[in-house]
């Protein structure tokens, strides 16, 4: 056969010449030896793009993968927007070439003229969020693809406040992205003691502004003068330790814990953060505790995955556990359970949780303070801002916007698991913490133990106090995305009168900003007898995400109202299946 896309060899030609990396170099070589143009075009006919989330995305060559030559790009793009001198923190958890990426990112930053500070080893997300406003950063990377498939990794940008970036950020360096010439002319500083220190590939050139790698154990970044890198020590996990174990925790101790980090790197930090607050170290899934970026054991590395925690609620069983914890991979997301007498497992759904998280940060901080959660969870957290007098912010979906929410946070979530926890001092982590958000679960369930009581019977308590608030959510993933476009462009044209059995009483288009929040595409219908329903494109996924719920009063037994809204939520997802016909 012969190639007949003489524009896509010569793009093709242009990256190998430039890429450092020999795995992917004869990844490239091959699929051109071979004029493998459906593969050529995979991977060049379209470009990873850098967004609020940075860049996520399957392993291997062409700038529509991750690889050293699009990291690299996104590091010399956030360089030029950042300016010379400037310090930013470099995390990066167990994947794939995770530790390459920091490196090369390193190498990239320090040959700008800026210094660099890379975490000592592989750590969970929530350390380097921490680790930017500790050490006065103005930026924060992490490499990590969160909880996505193993062939994945990805790139994640913090600011100075160690929040992730909002636009316009990413928009200035996107672009900044886009002007960036060939990685192989970039200059490169040093970028650890055992990096990569600008041998880049055959036509790499090592810059000469990196200044000096300190010695393990140093975490005064200011030691590398103007630029270079620092390799930071163990203090400053430390300091992330010390800052997790002094949330309001109350005194209560006695529990017995199953645990997995899902092959990720949050067990050795949760480990020594329940050993400093005081508890018993957590039992981890012996097969799944050490960092394995293949995953061997779970089809997908995420706990709300069906499956994903079956060797976990198997320990809790043969242990006789008091509750199942679990982190994602890069350990900024809690799963919680609590184990059941037959050896089952009640798994928390995450507005569970963000409700029970709520109401202990509010009983045991002071002032005036604020809570915030996303369009997309539970109305409980409202409810108990009310009764409790505390300020409540409703944002967009991602943390990014939760952290922005408002003066006071002390405490945001997002029903995805992901949970920030503070203090009267405020959030130590401005993201989502799953070391912080496993201390403080553990330490409610063990005062509720020591009144013979489990965290079921204090979820029963707010149904009683609130109202029963039921959640459940409704995806649908499609080949074609012009069939969401098209369903959206639907049901804006005529919105449905009923859903459920239920009057539709009020349509919000979050697209021109109804409901006071910036654009989004989303609709918000909000139904008869206090309940809710959005339908919005996922950001990441080409699915149409649907979440749903439903109140219902307590008159008598709990039991009776969790089995009316789950027929409640059934009837909805029947009906909103039929009028979105996907």
């Amino acid at each position: 056969m012969t190639l007949s896309d003489p524009a896509l060899l010569d793009e093709a030609r242009r990256w190998l010449a430039q890429d450092p990396d020999p795995g992917t170099r004869a990844e490239l070589s091959a699929l051109l030896e071979r004029e493998d143009l459906a593969a050529l075009r995979d991977r060049f006919g379209a470009r990873l793009e850098f967004g609020t989330a940075g860049l996520r995305g399957e392993l291997g060559a062409g700038p529509n993968r991750m690889n050293r030559v699009t990291v690299m790009r996104a590091a010399a793009g956030l360089a030029r927007v950042l300016g010379p001198g400037k310090h930013v923190v470099i995390g990066y958890d167990a994947r794939h070439k995770s530790d390459v990426f920091a490196r090369d990112t390193a190498a990239v930053l320090t040959g700008a003229g800026l210094r660099a500070s890379l975490l000592p080893r592989p750590l969970p997300t929530p350390v380097l969020a921490f680790a930017v406003r500790h050490l006065g950063a103005d930026a924060g990377v992490t490499v990590t693809a969160s909880h996505n498939p193993p062939r994945d990794n990805g790139y994640k940008v913090y600011w100075g406040d160690g929040s992730q970036i909002v636009p316009p950020i990413d928009t200035e360096i996107s672009t900044a992205i886009a002007a960036v010439g060939p990685v192989d002319q970039l200059p490169l500083g040093p970028s650890g003691p055992s990096g990569p220190s600008g041998t880049f590939g055959p036509s790499g050139t090592s810059g000469t502004s990196g200044t000096s790698v300190s010695a393990p154990g140093t975490t005064d970044a200011s030691s590398a003068g103007t630029s270079g890198t620092v390799v930071l020590g163990e203090e400053i996990v430390d300091a992330y330790l010390s800052a997790v174990t002094s949330l309001p925790l109350s005194e209560a101790r006695d529990l017995r814990i199953a645990y997995t980090p899902l092959h990720g790197v949050g067990a050795d930090t949760l480990t020594r953060a329940f050993q400093a607050a005081g508890f018993e170290p957590p039992v981890a899934v012996a097969e799944q505790r050490d960092p394995d970026p293949d995953f061997p054991t779970v089809s997908f590395p995420n706990p709300e995955e069906p499956g994903a925690m079956d060797l976990a609620i198997a320990l809790a069983a043969k242990l006789n556990a008091d509750l199942v914890l679990a982190n994602d991979p890069d350990a900024d997301r809690c799963a919680v359970g609590v184990p059941l007498p037959d050896g089952s497992c009640r798994m928390l759904t995450g507005d569970e949780l963000g409700g029970l998280l709520a109401e202990h940060v509010i009983t045991h901080t002071t002032g005036d303070r604020m809570v915030a959660t996303t369009i997309v969870s539970s109305t409980l957290l409202g409810k108990i801002a009310k009764a409790h007098g505390v300020r409540y912010g409703e944002t967009l979906t991602g943390f990014k916007w939760i952290i922005k929410a408002g003066p006071g946070l002390v405490f945001g979530y997002e029903e995805a698991i992901g949970y920030s926890v503070g203090s009267d001092a405020g959030l130590p982590v401005r993201d989502k913490d799953g070391i912080g958000a496993a201390l403080t679960i553990a330490a409610i369930a063990a005062t509720a133990k020591r009144s013979g009581r489990a965290l079921l019977d204090l979820l029963d308590d707010q149904a009683r106090r609130y109202g029963l608030h039921a959640t459940s959510q409704l995806s649908f993933r499609v080949a074609d995305l012009s069939l969401i476009t098209s369903t959206m462009s639907r049901l804006r044209a005529a919105p449905p009168a009923t859903l459920g059995g239920r009057q539709v009483v009020r349509a919000d288009d979050l697209a021109k900003g109804d409901g006071g929040l910036p654009p989004t595409d989303g609709l918000r219908y909000r139904l008869s007898g206090d309940a809710r329903v959005v339908v919005r494109p996922s950001g990441t996924e080409p699915k149409l995400k649907c979440y749903l719920e439903v109140v219902v009063p307590v008159a008598d037994e709990v039991a009776h109202a969790r089995t009316h809204a789950t027929a409640d939520l059934e009837a909805l997802k029947a009906d909103l299946t039929t009028h979105l016909g996907l």
